[in-house]
């Protein structure tokens, strides 16, 4: 695409700085940050000023390579990016999380306007480094290792200059860059000045992340909070340290580093507690929150500055708990009999097992979505309490309300006399699993999004929320990513409930089937010729369908070992995913797609849904709102 008059004259103006220096008068309007940006990429990065690229996106591949190499981070982000974008998704703002080297590794939009944003690199996988991208948010934030705002045309490619970016630096506890947190605009017909408020919301939210990753690391150190004034020292404190046993510092934040640095020149990490300020380090423990906030002030070293401080020790712990953190637990070790990419998984989801963050499972019908969510419940500390399961694609619409929330004696017509508690309180202390989220009804989206952000439920007639304490695993294998943008899924609630994502892999894409078919089994003798039918078979219904074939054999084969004969007919069905096999992603999802479905059946809807993998109260959801009404029937 040709340049426009604003990208010719933008294009020249670079060039006047590349060659002339930064004080050309039509870049003065341009802060020196930016003008230095400029020079950078001409001269360091040797980029072509008359060059249009648009953004590159990574291949999927690459893209997990970045994210697994900060997986830990990412986790810990999560909550502070769903924070962040509540508070901008409405003013037309995405939120991407991008790796010290620039590469989006996470990403909150409205994917109603995903081409856009992909086309324009406000996606994830977009490389956003000064190198590649020339002068922007996120690339000249790691050169400069500080928060800025690049606006329209202080872009180094003209390609670029519709955008404004905000960003702010996210440094680890050893003062090195680990991420930058961004929030971008497609367009924006407002000056630079405007997105002061965004400047000063980004640099908040990237304090945040980083304080919460460095409590993380240091979890089992001292921990030392340290405020200039004592009535946010316990709250909100403005210097983070770390110290070892002896005192030594092992950690610190990005504000402690650069206002405790010891006046000699040398670093903050590996500095003695003595050497900082002048207290014995023996007597920290006067400073465990023993005496009001206002009465723990402390002198730093030379007598220049009065902090006040508040220490807490590290947690007493076995011997053996080190050696048992990574362990994964027995309840989702046995969910894999050796496949390496769901072992992979696994052992993600059980650094996770404990946490309240999101889980989002996904997965072909018959994939095992509801046994690894048991599998996670059993394995965390919810156990001992309820596990409650909700088929959102089985409950009638019109029950669906009332079966989640609860209701009053008499809330509406037909309600019990004795009113009815709720599946959500019932799972209160454990665990609730959603599956098949997405048929859950638009307006019934914005209740349960209450529910998971302010954990209290408020059954149908009550004016009075009641608490709760769940843990929500939600799963489909419709893909959601399409019903937000058709508008059918909402976006926040999507963002929720995906924290982590797992996606189960189809039986026939797993390596282990064979040790899956003699787990399985338990010891049932099977012979060569049944086996290798077995392990042939595409095994469209999964590991459902795996389960009932091997029953049905053991029944037939007596106490002998299962043979070719015994095994039911197992005929080459179409795979899920190929041409000629319908499925939720293309037939269900598009009204033209399944009313040639079901003409096809004749209009056999118990067939179609078999053949999509549907429930039938699922698929009649779908004709409903496509408007797709059987001939001689009314719906």
């Amino acid at each position: 695409m040709p340049a426009s008059p604003h990208q010719h004259q933008h294009i020249s103006t670079v060039m006047q700085v590349a060659t002339d220096g930064a004080n050309v008068a039509a870049a003065a309007r341009h802060e020196q940050v930016i003008r230095d940006s400029w020079l950078r990429c001409v001269h360091e990065h040797r980029l072509d000023p008359t060059r249009m690229q648009e953004a590159v996106i990574l291949p999927q591949a690459r893209l997990r390579e970045h994210q697994e190499q900060m997986e830990a981070l990412l986790q810990i982000a999560r909550h502070g990016l769903e924070t962040l974008y509540s508070k901008v998704a409405g003013l037309g703002y995405v939120v991407l999380l991008t790796d010290a080297r620039g590469i989006t590794v996470d990403f909150l939009g409205d994917l109603v306007f995903e081409p856009s944003l992909r086309k324009a690199g406000l996606y994830l996988g977009a490389d956003w480094s000064e190198d590649r991208a020339g002068t922007c948010g996120v690339g000249t934030c790691i050169s400069t290792g500080q928060a800025l705002t690049v606006h329209l045309d202080d872009h180094f490619d003209a390609t670029h200059i519709p955008l404004t970016c905000t960003t702010a630096p996210i440094f680890d506890s050893a003062g090195q860059l680990s991420a930058v947190l961004d929030i971008s605009q497609l367009s924006s017909d407002q000056p630079k000045s405007s997105q002061q408020l965004a400047l000063q919301l980004v640099k908040m939210h990237a304090h945040d992340i980083e304080n919460a990753a460095f409590l993380h690391r240091h979890r089992h150190d001292w921990i030392l909070r340290l405020s200039t004034a004592p009535q946010f020292l316990d709250v909100q404190p403005d210097y983070l340290l770390a110290l070892d046993s002896h005192g030594r510092v092992v950690g610190h934040n990005r504000r402690a580093q650069q206002a405790l640095q010891p006046a000699d020149g040398t670093r903050l990490l590996g500095a003695d507690f003595e050497a900082l300020f002048e207290l014995p380090f023996a007597q920290i423990g006067r400073f465990v929150m023993t005496q009001p906030s206002d009465q723990r002030a402390v002198m730093m070293n030379g007598g220049h500055r009065l902090l006040f401080l508040s220490a807490v020790p590290p947690p007493a712990r076995p011997v053996s708990a080190a050696q048992g953190e990574r362990r994964v637990p027995a309840p989702l070790a046995a969910l894999s009999a050796g496949d390496l990419a769901l072992d992979r998984q696994i052992e993600r989801v059980a650094r996770l097992v404990n946490t309240p963050i999101g889980l989002l499972i996904t997965g072909e019908t018959g994939s095992g979505k509801e046994f690894f969510a048991k599998a996670v419940h059993a394995a965390s500390e919810r156990r001992s309490r309820p596990f409650v399961a909700v088929n959102c694609a089985a409950i009638p619409e019109h029950l669906i309300e009332s079966e989640l929330f609860g209701h009053l004696p008499g809330s509406f017509s037909g309600a019990s006399p004795k009113g009815k508690r709720g599946l959500i309180a019932e799972a209160d202390g454990g665990t609730l699993f959603l599956d098949e989220i997405g048929d859950m009804p638009l307006a019934l989206q914005a209740r349960l999004l209450r529910v998971l952000s302010e954990r209290e439920v408020l059954p149908v007639g009550a004016t009075r929320p009641v608490p709760v304490n769940i843990r929500v695993i939600a799963a489909t294998h419709a893909p959601l990513e399409t019903l937000v943008r058709a508008g059918r899924f909402r976006d926040d609630l999507y963002y929720r409930l995906k924290g982590a994502h797992v996606e189960l892999p189809a039986l026939r894409e797993r390596s282990d089937l064979a040790a899956m078919v003699t787990r399985l089994l338990a010891g049932r003798a099977i012979t060569p010729a049944a086996l290798q039918c077995l392990l042939a078979h595409p095994w469209p219904g999964n590991l459902r369908e795996l389960r009932n074939v091997l029953d049905y054999a053991a029944s037939l084969a007596g106490e002998g070992p299962i043979d070719l004969d015994d095994l039911p007919e197992l005929q080459a069905s179409p795979r899920l995913g190929t041409p000629g096999a319908a499925n939720d992603t293309s037939a269900a999802a598009d009204p033209q797609a399944l009313r040639q479905a079901l003409q096809q059946a004749q209009w056999n809807v118990s067939a179609v849904a078999r053949q999509m993998g549907l429930s039938r109260m699922t698929l009649y959801r779908r004709m409903k709102r496509a408007g797709i009404v059987p001939p001689n029937r009314m719906m």
